[in-house]
């Protein structure tokens, strides 16, 4: 089962790339341009067939994928779309605008990327990214509103007997322990709180906020036990417990006083609505953009995981080949297939998600890096004409090449950093 997680996962990665490889695609034929070559994958070509102007096909690795356009840089100042320089530097610049007029063809002048205006421009290159968070949003809202997530509910799973702060890291009770407040009311392993002091609430987090806001009150506690409504009585005991931040996530290692009742809240899969399904997206997004933010304070942990003896923390950066992997192990899982399911989709959504925010950073060779140029551009016209000064022409993204290839190179060592992580210390399901 591992080998056809693996094998599915690397498929729905081919779906990814190639799916957001289409929304260049259909973008660029839309405004004109004309594309040679459409392909999934990289290194030597296994399949391939052309239709009309484009060239379609599948490379032997299944690590990315490209869209050729004719005209991606201006010629040179001298109108030139070749030359070349003793500079290594202005070499790089040379060769990637000579690259963009490959097999440029009569009639072609008019169906450059570059000639394009810098709106449609933007449209094209945001399109492919844009493909990938579209993935992601379909596939986030048919598990949380298909499959559900496993989450906390209302319902007991364990009473504690006593009062033990959080913080002490202890569950065993001491004399001069309080007696727990459920422990006192008769709360049951079981039970379904459906109601806490007069509020009627099915969610966990607001039951826990209720139980946190009232410390020292006398409340009145309604369960469902073995189908009948039972009301309890319990006086809210004040305890060290731990902080959660504003999403309702706990926080590690911080702890704060507040109501304290006594009492482990089962898990369950639970569908989620519309707006829970949103709210719990866009708590997603945040964590994947500060997860990006923090990549460069996490390369020591990681290079001491590859090559020491630290441990893979649990969100340590993953690759492709490590996601692989995880997507493997789902399929060895001791849970229902339908969780399997919604586990894997979570995964391929996951990688969309990171896969759309990473091309939108304003950085060449990635899209947001085009897009950037593009938007320079617009500016910079749009400020000549105000000024009634000559238009300055095309933003000479070629010129930023020496720039991308460093960038390149950064993204190549980091990639090979995290794949090393990922063979001799990857991350495992917990």
């Amino acid at each position: 089962m591992m080998i056809l997680g693996i094998v599915v996962f690397a498929f729905g990665l081919l779906v990814s790339i190639a799916w957001h490889e289409l929304g260049h695609l259909s973008t660029a034929k839309l405004f004109g341009i004309r594309v040679p070559q459409y392909m999934v994958g990289f290194g030597p070509t296994i399949w391939s067939r052309k239709k009309g102007e484009t060239e379609y096909g599948i490379k032997a690795v299944p690590f990315g994928g490209y869209i050729r356009m004719i005209g991606m840089f201006p010629p040179g100042p001298d109108g030139r779309l070749t030359a070349r320089s003793t500079s290594p530097w202005r070499g790089m610049i040379e060769d990637a605008r000579s690259a963009a007029f490959e097999e440029l063809r009569p009639g072609d002048e008019t169906r450059l990327f570059y000639t394009r205006a810098p709106w449609k421009r933007v449209i094209v290159m945001f399109a492919g990214p844009f493909m990938n968070l579209i993935l992601a949003v379909a596939l986030f809202f048919t598990v949380l509103m298909g499959f559900g997530i496993s989450q906390q509910t209302t319902t007991v799973s364990s009473v504690s007997q006593c009062v033990i702060a959080q913080s002490e890291n202890r569950d065993t009770c001491k004399k001069g322990d309080a007696a727990s407040p459920a422990a006192a009311a008769g709360l049951k392993p079981g039970d379904k709180i459906v109601s806490f002091d007069g509020v009627r609430t099915d969610d966990w987090n607001k039951l826990s906020d209720l139980i946190r806001s009232d410390p020292g009150k006398n409340v009145a506690i309604v369960v469902d036990r073995k189908g009948q409504e039972v009301t309890l009585h319990a006086t809210i005991a004040t305890n060290q417990v731990a902080k959660k931040d504003s999403s309702g996530q706990i926080v590690e290692g911080k702890y704060v006083s507040a109501g304290f009742l006594g009492f482990s809240a089962a898990t369950g899969i639970v569908k989620q609505d519309f707006g829970e399904s949103l709210t719990w997206m866009g708590d997603r997004v945040g964590d994947a953009v500060d997860s990006i933010a923090g990549l460069p304070g996490k390369i020591p942990g990681l290079w001491d995981a590859a090559f020491g003896d630290g441990q893979r923390a649990a969100d340590s950066p993953m690759g492709v080949v490590g996601a692989a992997r995880v997507g493997g192990e789902i399929f060895t899982l001791d849970i229902p297939a339908t969780q399997q399911l919604a586990m894997f989709v979570m995964l391929v959504a996951g990688f969309n998600l990171s896969l759309f925010l990473f091309n939108m950073l304003p950085l060449l060779p990635l899209d947001g890096g085009h897009i950037a140029g593009a938007l320079w551009e617009s500016l910079r016209r749009n400020v000549a004409k105000v000024l009634k000064r000559p238009d300055p022409g095309p933003f000479d993204v070629a010129k930023l090449m020496p720039v991308a290839y460093v960038v390149a190179g950064i993204f190549v060592c980091f990639t090979l950093l995290v794949l090393v992580a990922d063979v001799v210390n990857p991350v495992k399901i917990t």
